[in-house]
């Protein structure tokens, strides 16, 4: 990716040390990818819009207001910002929940690999969708 494109990423996310680890590992191969990070929903309703992500990751058990009900409250007002849910839970009640809301797809934690991660965002976010 060229560094003269502002891709933007928002992870919403409570537990910094997997938030840390997500956003090295995407730095590693989006160097020049602009990343925001909030700690919980009404943080992360402060920041969607000054950040306008191009993508969002979005963890279902956060303090205060779930992840799921945040995904719809983004939803409704940010319709095409993609949304990867992250879960420790690998259920399927938690994928269709996820998918119900709004989610665009769903990863569980300590279960993706670097590549799935880089292909699931590519596949997510076209270069023609990211501002020069």
């Amino acid at each position: 990716m060229s560094c003269n494109l502002k891709f933007k990423i928002l992870l919403v996310e409570d537990n910094v040390t997997f938030r840390q680890v997500l956003k090295q590992s995407l730095h590693e191969y989006f160097p020049c990818m602009i990343i925001t990070e909030a700690g919980d929903g009404e943080e992360a309703l402060r920041k969607i819009d000054t950040v306008l992500p191009n993508l969002i990751f979005m963890d279902i058990n956060l303090p205060g207001e779930n992840g799921l009900e945040l995904t719809r409250k983004i939803k409704a007002t940010h319709p095409e910002t993609p949304i990867i849910i992250l879960t420790s839970y690998d259920l399927p009640e938690y994928r269709q929940a996820a998918y119900e809301y709004g989610a665009n797809s769903f990863l569980v934690k300590g279960s993706f690999t670097l590549a799935e991660l880089i292909t699931m965002v590519e596949s997510l976010i076209s270069v023609s969708d990211v501002p020069s």
